[in-house]
């Protein structure tokens, strides 16, 4: 699997990659005008703070194919190996097989429906985003559209993955991976939670009051 933190905190970025096994970062343009950042800025800033290995994404905001085009081929000319984000819209599967023609990966973002994704994945995108928790956030049932769209992906585009976004928990990540998808993305508050664990905290405390009880000194 491939995990991922959904930002564009620089430091954060430096400060986990030391903790996990991140396949890269993800943003978007909220997250990236949240920073307050340029792209130009803060996506080569996110590759140092990764080491200068992981994939990182970005996302198109032209509402038409053509210029979704050229703002991906920008984008790559900030970071040549980016993958470019392209909302699942009518323009936006235009656009995704033309990038898919030129050689450019993609990902289908904005993605509410296992049909939808699918279609994405055909029209060529490398990774599909189901929103997760925006899906529950609207009735429905986010964990399930993930696994209708990985059943999709399996049987009708194996070169596809879904790349599952929106969380609020760490269990709706884990949901999504128990369906066998391939990759996750988290915002920074849902991939601290989950080494945030107040009874493994207590529970090395109490090895240490031990220990130090027994042999008097910290540490062997």
């Amino acid at each position: 699997m491939e995990l991922y933190l959904d930002t564009a905190d620089v430091a954060a970025v430096t400060r986990l990659a030391r903790i996990f096994p991140l396949a890269g970062v993800t943003t978007n343009p909220s997250i990236i005008a949240s920073s307050k950042t340029p792209p130009e800025v803060v996506l080569p800033a996110l590759k140092e703070a990764l080491g200068g290995r992981g994939r990182l994404f970005a996302q198109v905001m032209a509402p038409q194919a053509d210029g979704m085009v050229e703002e991906a081929h920008r984008l790559r000319a900030i970071i040549n190996d980016l993958v470019v984000k392209v909302p699942v819209t009518a323009e936006g599967l235009a656009a995704i097989k033309q990038l898919r023609a030129a050689g450019i990966p993609t990902l289908g973002t904005a993605v509410y429906g296992a049909a939808q994704g699918l279609l994405a994945a055909l029209a060529g995108a490398e990774y599909v985003a189901p929103y997760v928790n925006r899906l529950d956030a609207q009735g429905g049932d986010g964990i399930q559209t993930v696994s209708e769209l990985q059943q999709l992906l399996t049987l009708h585009a194996p070169g596809a993955k879904v790349l599952a976004a929106s969380f609020k928990t760490p269990r709706q990540a884990l949901a999504c991976l128990l369906t066998g998808c391939a990759s996750i993305t988290l915002p920074l508050e849902v991939a601290e939670q989950m080494i945030a664990a107040p009874a493994v905290a207590a529970a090395v405390e109490k090895f240490d009051q031990e220990w130090l009880a027994a042999f008097g000194k910290a540490g062997l």
